[in-house]
């Protein structure tokens, strides 16, 4: 939960962007004590001095753990550093746990380099510079199409991307709750929409998805 007191477990430094959603999810999901700092990126914040001693790359989000005082940056880095902190939404990577451990990290790595930067680039494109480029509209909505089937495949054989909800959900989930900026309609990927749904009902993940800022989970109509 959000806390304003100095003894929260995390300090996040956040936008209400994909990215930062995921992070105000998974905390809200272990149950860590946190203070929100809002980056209004809009503003330039995150280009401030401050901020790029907390994230050298620039980009929200950020954290730093009260406890050791270290500072992480890269949304897949912090998931990881928060799921092994909390024993949470991360199998053990042990002998008997090695599938299941590995499931969720391949999950997680398509999030990271396919289903974040694709459909990014589908935001820049299509959503806020419509016209600019038609060759980069093609192919970033074709490129987002197919990571949609892939994702609505993965999700016909099973409740959640590795299986159990883990943190391959929590990184992809906010990229698809993006699906108006993306020009997607979610019912004509079945597979996809029942677990979109799904995880949106989540108090965790209603808490979560208004940090910094008050707004309604997208519902498709």
């Amino acid at each position: 939960m959000s806390v304003s007191s100095e003894q929260a477990d995390i300090d996040l430094y956040t936008w209400s962007t994909p990215n930062g959603r995921k992070i105000s999810i998974m905390l809200e999901e272990i149950g860590f004590s946190y203070r929100v700092f809002a980056i209004d990126i809009s503003k330039g914040e995150q280009s401030t001095q401050d901020f790029l001693k907390l994230s050298p790359n620039g980009k929200i989000p950020a954290i730093v753990d009260n406890r050791n005082g270290m500072s992480l940056m890269e949304s897949g880095a912090i998931l990881l550093y928060l799921a092994q902190l909390s024993g949470q939404l991360l199998p053990k990577n042990t002998a008997d746990n090695v599938e299941e451990y590995w499931q969720v990290m391949q999950w997680l790595m398509l999030q990271m380099g396919g289903v974040g930067p694709m459909l990014g680039q589908t935001h820049h494109f299509v959503k806020f510079n419509p016209g600019v480029s038609a060759y980069a509209e093609k192919r970033y909505r074709k490129e987002t199409a197919r990571l949609y089937s892939v994702l609505d495949t993965q999700l016909a054989r099973q409740e959640f991307l590795a299986g159990e909800y883990s943190i391959a959900d929590i990184a992809t989930w906010p990229w698809i709750s993006r699906y108006e900026f993306q020009q997607m309609n979610l019912h004509d990927y079945p597979n996809l929409l029942r677990w979109y749904l799904s995880i949106a009902v989540r108090p965790a993940v209603i808490r979560g998805y208004g940090v910094p800022s008050k707004l309604s989970i997208p519902i498709p109509a």
